[in-house]
Formats: C-alpha cells, sequence, structure tokens
C-alpha cells in the first residue's frame, strides 16, 4: 500500500530543489532571486512602456526590442516567483509541464529575435538604402509572426514528447525550476531517444543562427572600420558588443546546459548554468538597450 501511495505521489508532483538547508541562506537566496526579478520588471517594463508611448519609437528596431523585453518578462516570471517560495518545493505534473512548455516558448522566441535583430543591424549600417524595403513593416510583422509562431510549435513538440515518456527515477527534479536536462533524468533510459534527437536537432539550429549572428556583426565591424568617424566606432562597438556578449553566454551556457554528459554533471554546476542562461540575460538586457 505504502508503494502504491509513493507512485501516486510521483506521478502527480514533482519535488524542485532545495537551495538551502539552513533559514539564512534560504532567506539570502530569496532576497537575491527577489532583487534580479525586481530589475528585470523595472527595466523590462520601462523599455515597453517608453516604446508603446513614444511614436518617435515606432520603428524596426525598437519594435523587435519591445518584443525581447515582453519575451524577457515572460520567461523570468516562469521561473523566478516559483523558486523564491522556499516552502514550495512541490510542484504538479501539469504544473511543471506548463514550466517546460512556456520557458521553452519564451526562451527559443527570445533567440529568434535576437537573431532578426542582428539582421535589423546589419541592413541599417551595411545597406542603409535598401532598408526601408527589407524590414518594411510588413516585413517585421512578418518575421516576428515567424518567430512567435516556429517558437511555439518548438515548445509544443518538445513538451508533450517529454511528459509522454515513461518515469523510472522518482520525482526529485536537482534544479530550482522544471528544467528539461533536469526532467529527463527522471524518465526510463531507453525511452528517451526521441527527445535526445530533437535536442541535438535544436542546438544544430540554435548554432545556426548563432552564425549568423556573428556573421552579422562581422560585417557591421567591417562596414565601421572602413567609415572613419571615431564617433561611428565608438557608437557601433559599444551596442554591438554589448549584445554579442549576452547572445554568447545566453548560446554557450544554455548548449552545455542541455547537451552535456551526465558524468560531468553535478548540483553546483547545473544551477550556475541555469542561472547564467535563464536569469541572467533577461535582466541584463534593459540594461544593454
Amino acid at each position: 500500500q505504502r508503494h502504491q501511495m509513493s507512485n501516486a505521489s510521483s506521478s502527480t508532483q514533482f519535488l524542485l530543489l532545495a537551495f538551502a538547508d539552513t533559514r539564512e541562506l534560504q532567506l539570502l537566496h530569496f532576497w537575491l532571486f527577489l532583487g534580479i526579478y525586481l530589475a528585470a520588471l523595472l527595466g523590462n517594463g520601462l523599455i515597453i512602456t517608453v516604446v508603446a508611448c513614444d511614436h518617435h519609437l515606432h520603428t524596426p528596431m525598437y519594435f523587435f526590442l519591445l518584443n525581447l523585453s515582453l519575451l524577457d518578462l515572460g520567461s523570468i516570471s516562469t521561473t523566478l516567483p516559483k523558486s523564491m517560495a522556499s516552502s514550495a518545493r512541490a510542484i504538479s505534473f501539469s504544473g511543471c509541464a506548463a514550466q517546460v512548455f512556456f520557458f521553452l516558448f519564451l526562451m527559443s522566441a527570445e533567440f529568434y529575435f535576437l537573431t532578426i535583430m542582428a539582421y535589423d543591424r546589419y541592413v541599417a549600417i551595411c545597406k542603409p538604402l535598401h532598408y526601408g524595403t527589407l524590414l518594411g513593416s510588413r516585413a517585421c510583422a512578418h518575421m516576428a509572426a515567424a518567430a512567435w509562431g516556429s517558437a511555439f510549435l518548438y515548445a509544443l513538440v518538445h513538451t508533450a514528447n517529454t511528459f509522454s515518456l515513461p518515469r523510472c527515477q522518482g520525482n526529485a527534479v536537482d534544479q530550482f525550476f522544471c528544467e528539461l536536462p533536469q526532467i529527463l533524468k527522471l524518465f526510463c533510459s531507453e525511452s528517451y531517444l526521441r527527445e535526445v534527437v530533437l535536442l541535438v536537432f535544436s542546438a544544430y539550429l540554435g548554432f545556426g543562427c548563432f552564425v549568423f549572428i556573428v556573421m552579422s556583426y562581422v560585417q557591421i565591424f567591417r562596414a565601421v572600420l572602413r567609415n572613419p568617424s571615431q564617433q561611428g566606432w565608438h557608437k557601433a562597438f559599444s551596442t554591438c558588443l554589448p549584445h554579442l556578449a549576452v547572445v554568447s553566454l545566453f548560446v554557450s551556457t544554455a548548449m552545455i546546459a542541455y547537451l552535456k554528459s551526465p558524468s560531468i554533471s553535478s548540483p553546483s554546476l547545473d544551477l550556475v548554468l541555469a542561472v547564467l542562461y535563464s536569469v541572467v540575460p533577461p535582466a541584463v538586457n534593459p540594461l544593454i538597450y
């Protein structure tokens, strides 16, 4: 009977990682995450308000920035509020599935928008005469719809595939939110080959977008260096380099977290990687822009 009860409880909920056993460290974790969360809310909320209210900012660059800020707000709100409630370690099966879906949806859409924004900057600096035709309002709307739509389908396929697998390894998720690599550890090893194939395909897609971003910036820097204006150099490098740094941090840490071998996995490494790709970019993006 006890075995049946444990099976029933494990099938209806997951247990998230407790950051610390002592009250002092729990409070430190709470206030640190609360500070980051409030900074992200304030920064992204400010960008959304300013872009929406100022008609002079109704341009392609700020339209994409508005979308990015909405995604940053959504992604950080998917993970941090639940993790700050140290007393609420348990998360229901459906709640965990929803968290995985929204996190994958918002983070993949964010990466698509970062790619689009690199293209926007490339056209603005390298092909300014064609900017109006290449990035008209209809083209911007189509690119934004493609980013949101493909991210939705991607998250839906991943989530549906993952949560249809049989579980073998209990219900303890060794992370502060329902992170896909940690969830997969709970499923029977012979069952999740399809999901691994999906993750590898995602990595190739993400790497392709990253190469496109880097190549766009290479073209931008080449164009800027041909221009003798010191002010132009400073403006281009000061806006492009921080953006490229955050994209690099986001891509590298996410790829390591999702593709690394279980043999080199450790709770502290997994935690650091998760914070670097899920918490830092949404908080830092508003400071850059």
